[in-house]
């Protein structure tokens, strides 16, 4: 069970939504926040694994929190987010339908899972809970998931492959193969901030991870307070206590016309105790290096409007800026609270632009196919030609269901691989159509023609972007041990990612068909 971290005499969590569920995990196992990627599929894997996306760049497997539950398909909300863990030194993302926010919870609110239902009457099992969340006058309740085993569950071959084989995108602690303890592995490093994003009338903001308390939904009851300025909306009751309520949209005289059915109170932190921030609704939570968070431009600082921001990070490198606001200076001006505070803020550590990823220096040549809507890749060297497209393959007899038969090329019989049923991707039942083609690929004296829907050309890639796969299941370690990423303006995210394929493990063929059936 993964431990949960106290904090301030309570326990702080990420409260979410699949299906009908209410689910929850510790607020230090969670990275950031983010909304779902492209992906790129990845074949071999467990039913749940949606894909794999660059993500800082690593790359991350994507897993549907719907399939792992039981819960069907369904098309994807508007509000649905990905939760970015950590497991055995790389990232993992978890699919989620909703964010409900952040919330801190006390001991007597943490009970033991057995026998709570899911909501939908079927018992969740209990070995991928670390306990639940009970519920009160005050506050929902939530099944608390435990990451470890939801994680491990997905991909069962994990521990066994990583101790030989660098592992899931590398391991730790010396690919030992065990798994080190979610709450160590979520660390974010000294170089890095997490940021709680919101929005108010259309614009970002943001406040360090550590300032705020909690999140949650702006209640049908705010008591007014006579004759104060605008942006002082009320008071609300939080655990007993009172929360003074400030509008964000009206503290920075923004426009006040925006929507009001997905607003949220952010509980601040601030030398004056705990404020609710009212937003119009709570974005991501953000990893981002300090040095991607700049100051605010001398010409703009010398405004008082500018007294509360700390600084303006730049994110995904795609002209997208997030005002981060200072918990600190926030009020100061005592425009807000009316009292003021003489301490300075503590803001936040500013460094110099990080580093750009150098494309210099060694590249490794490959052939680029297309299959499935994905892009795969095999080394130069190994590709001795590429055909059209066989008619009418012989048949060969006992041979496995991914050989679709022999053709002869220039003498030598050729066996012809069809990648899809290696893959075990869905069968186009045209055939592939014109631009199917036949990759020649040969180890020795060994030869085999890969049957693929496309071409996509030779591409020299730099080293620096070629990285371990994550393992998923043991055919895929076997066939898929790397992957490159590159920058592309054409695709959808901005970025491109060729899956590497082991052409001696492609003319294995028996040791792939045992492989297979274990599959």
């Amino acid at each position: 069970m993964a431990a949960i971290v106290r904090q301030d005499g309570a326990r702080p969590f990420v409260t979410f939504g699949v299906g009908d569920m209410a689910l929850a995990v510790p607020l230090a196992e969670v990275l950031e926040i983010l909304r779902p990627p492209e992906v790129v599929r990845i074949p071999l894997g467990p039913p749940s694994l949606e894909g794999l996306a660059r993500h800082r760049g690593e790359v991350m497997p994507v897993i549907s929190l719907r399939r792992i539950l039981g819960l069907p398909d369904a098309e994807r909300e508007a509000g649905a987010r990905v939760l970015v863990a950590r497991h055995r030194g790389q990232p993992v993302g978890l699919v989620a339908d909703r964010i409900n926010g952040l919330a801190s919870v006390g001991d007597d609110r943490i009970v033991a899972a057995e026998g709570v239902a899911n909501g939908t009457g079927a018992a969740i099992d209990e070995a991928l809970l670390a306990g639940a969340i009970r519920a009160t006058d005050g506050g929902e309740g939530a099944l608390i998931l435990d990451i470890g085993p939801v994680v491990e569950r997905q991909f069962a071959d994990l521990g066994r492959i990583a101790g030989r084989a660098g592992g899931f995108g590398g391991g730790i602690g010396g690919g030992s193969g065990e798994a080190a303890p979610i709450g160590r592995d979520a660390a974010v490093s000294v170089d890095e901030v997490r940021l709680v994003v919101f929005a108010a009338a259309g614009q970002e903001f943001a406040l360090p991870v550590e300032h705020v308390q909690e999140i949650g939904p702006v209640p049908n009851l705010v008591t007014r307070v006579p004759r104060a300025r605008a942006h002082l909306l009320g008071m609300m009751t939080l655990r007993d206590a009172l929360l003074p309520l400030v509008g964000l949209r009206e503290l920075f005289g923004l426009d006040e016309t925006g929507e009001e059915t997905g607003r949220r109170v952010v509980v601040v932190r601030t030398d004056e105790g705990l404020v609710g921030v009212v937003v119009d609704g709570v974005r991501e939570i953000l990893r981002t290096p300090h040095g991607r968070i700049d100051p605010v431009p001398p010409l703009l600082a010398r405004e008082a409007e500018f007294e509360d921001v700390s600084g303006i990070a730049r994110v995904d490198g795609n002209g997208r800026l997030v005002s981060v606001l200072s918990a600190a200076r926030l009020f100061r001006r005592g425009a807000a609270l009316g009292t003021g505070t003489n301490g300075e803020g503590a803001g936040m550590v500013v460094g110099d632009e990080a580093a750009g990823l150098t494309t210099q220096g060694r590249t490794e040549p490959f052939v680029v196919f297309r299959l499935a809507g994905a892009e795969y890749g095999l080394p130069v060297a190994a590709v001795r030609e590429v055909l059209r497209r066989p008619d009418a393959p012989t048949p060969l007899p006992n041979a496995p269901d991914f050989v679709r038969g022999v053709v002869t090329l220039r003498g030598a019989v050729l066996p012809v691989i069809d990648q899809r049923r290696l893959l075990r991707l869905p069968e186009v039942a045209t055939g592939g159509g014109e631009r199917a083609r036949v990759v020649v690929i040969a180890a020795g004296e060994a030869l085999a023609g890969l049957l693929v829907d496309g071409m996509a050309g030779i591409v020299r890639v730099p080293e620096s972007r070629i990285e371990t796969a994550p393992v998923v299941s043991q055919a895929q370690h076997r066939l898929i041990r790397r992957v490159a990423t590159l920058d592309d303006p054409g695709a959808p995210d901005g970025r491109r990612m060729i899956l590497l394929m082991d052409p001696g493990e492609l003319l294995d063929m028996d040791q792939l068909a045992a492989l297979l059936v274990a599959a």
